[in-house]
Parts: C-alpha cells; sequence; structure tokens
C-alpha cells in the first residue's frame, strides 16, 4: 500500500533505538525525510550513519538533545522548522516501589515524559495550522490505563500524554491535521532487552526462556504469547503518519495484542 507519506518531513524524539528507531525505518521505507534524536551525540550518530546505509538516497539529519536539559531543548527547538510529522516517543522508564520513589523522580519523570511532548507539539502545531497539515503522534502505553504497581510514576506520565493529545486534538477541528496516541503492551525494546538479558544471566537461562517465563508471569493473557517487536508498533505509526487515516483524530489506539481488557 502507498502511503502517500513521499515528500513529508518527520522527527520522532528518542529514536536511536528501540520503537523510535523502527518507526524511523518504516518512515523512511515510505519515502520521508526523517530528522532523528537521542541523549549522546555519538550514539544519535551511530544511528543516522546505521539509518544511511539502510537508506543511502534517503534524507537523514541528527540532532543530540537530553529532554532534561533545558539548554539541549533549547537548541533543538530551535533547530525543528517545517516538520509535517511530529512523533512524540522519547520517555524513560524503571521498576521502583511507590515508597522509594522520591519527589525528584516525579519530577524527573514528568519533565522527561510529558514536557518534551508539550514543548515540541507547542513549537510544531502552529506551523502545521498554517500548512492545514500535519500529524502528532504520541507513544504511550498500555501502563498509562493499567498502571503497574511497581511503575506508577512512568504509568502517570503515560496517562498524561494520553490526555494532552486528546486535548490537542480539538485545536485541528475542520483542518488536515490530526493527533493521536498509540497504546503500545510489552515490547522487546532495547531497554527492555537490557533488563531480560541481565536477569537471564543471573538464573542462568537462555534469553529466549527468560522472555517466555517473563511474559508468562507479568501479562499471561496476552494474545501473541510473546514480546511485541518494535516494527509491529511502528506499523501502526506509519498509517496514522499517513493522508489515508485522516478519519482517526483524538484517538487512543492500542497495539498491545489484547493486554488491555478494554473495548
Amino acid at each position: 500500500m502507498d502511503l502517500k507519506l513521499k515528500g513529508k518531513r518527520a522527527f520522532i524524539s528518542g529514536s536511536t533505538q528501540g520503537i523510535g528507531f523502527a518507526i524511523a525505518q518504516q518512515l523512511l521505507e515510505e519515502g520521508v525525510s526523517v530528522t532523528i534524536n537521542g541523549r549522546q551525540k555519538l550514539k544519535t550518530e551511530q544511528a543516522k550513519s546505521k539509518l544511511q546505509n539502510q537508506f543511502p538516497d534517503a534524507d537523514i539529519s541528527a540532532i543530540a538533545a537530553d529532554f532534561a536539559n533545558k539548554e539541549d531543548i533549547e537548541n533543538l527547538l530551535q533547530k525543528l522548522t517545517d516538520i509535517d510529522i511530529l512523533i512524540n516517543n522519547v520517555g524513560i522508564f524503571e521498576m521502583e516501589e511507590f515508597q522509594n520513589i522520591q519527589d525528584k523522580d516525579w519530577y524527573k519523570y514528568f519533565e522527561i515524559n510529558v514536557m518534551s511532548s508539550v514543548r515540541l507539539s507547542r513549537k510544531l502545531l502552529p506551523s502545521m495550522q498554517d500548512n492545514n497539515w500535519g500529524r502528532i503522534i504520541f507513544i504511550s502505553s498500555e501502563s498509562g490505563v493499567n498502571v503497574p504497581e511497581n511503575m506508577i510514576h512512568y504509568g502517570m506520565t503515560k496517562a498524561a500524554i494520553s490526555a494532552i493529545a486528546n486535548g490537542l486534538s480539538k485545536l485541528t477541528k475542520g483542518t488536515e491535521i490530526t493527533v493521536n496516541t498509540v497504546l503500545g503492551g510489552p515490547t522487546y525494546s532495547d531497554g527492555v532487552a537490557t533488563v531480560v538479558e541481565q536477569i537471564a544471566g543471573a538464573q542462568n537461562l537462555e534469553i529466549e526462556q527468560m522472555k517466555d517465563v517473563i511474559i508468562q508471569q507479568s501479562n499471561p493473557h496476552i494474545l501473541l504469547q510473546r514480546f511485541i517487536n518494535p516494527n509491529e508498533i511502528a506499523n501502526l505509526v506509519s498509517y496514522l503518519s499517513s493522508p489515508l487515516s485522516i478519519a482517526t483524530n483524538g484517538a487512543s489506539l492500542r497495539a498491545d495484542s489484547g493486554v488491555l481488557k478494554t473495548i
């Protein structure tokens, strides 16, 4: 299917690995000019080189910026112009007991996971309105609906960005702009892979065995009966980026393989 995305320009926050990187790959496949972003300059440039090798004729740029650093954020915002598609993907996560989450941790999670999308959307939405076309997509999580007891601070941020997306969509009435949220399920991102590998090593299990054990313990009802791959999230994001998705606006779309029990 031709998603009619050739010539569009996209910015993807937090896209040097995992879901963000997979989204970059798929949008490049569709002929989109892509700007990726990472916290560390070297890693960001390495990700750009990897993409450029995969898509030698593509228009790819990279901007290193740490969303916990106000100077980095200001520099990033100044460089972003003529963006048609904004993917708010950057985010941090960890497992921590509620009693151990300090005030500074709550603020850190809100600053990176929530305010990053606020600042980027506030910067880029006006030009989309001027052009009467644009896509803003928030990468949320089923954890924002069914908040884990050991990741309450993370779940809070994912619930917050769904609320922001819902409100922003109401500003697009009568335009060719859409704002949507993707609720991803348990995804085998690089961060998750690192944790799984550490646990597997400690328990002297093969990684695939450990993945199966974790899924059966944490999400036994997942219909895939395995972790979701990042590219399987990116498939939905690519469609939502397309002009073909114009009738989908203000929606929270699930890519969770049945983990959530809501309709």
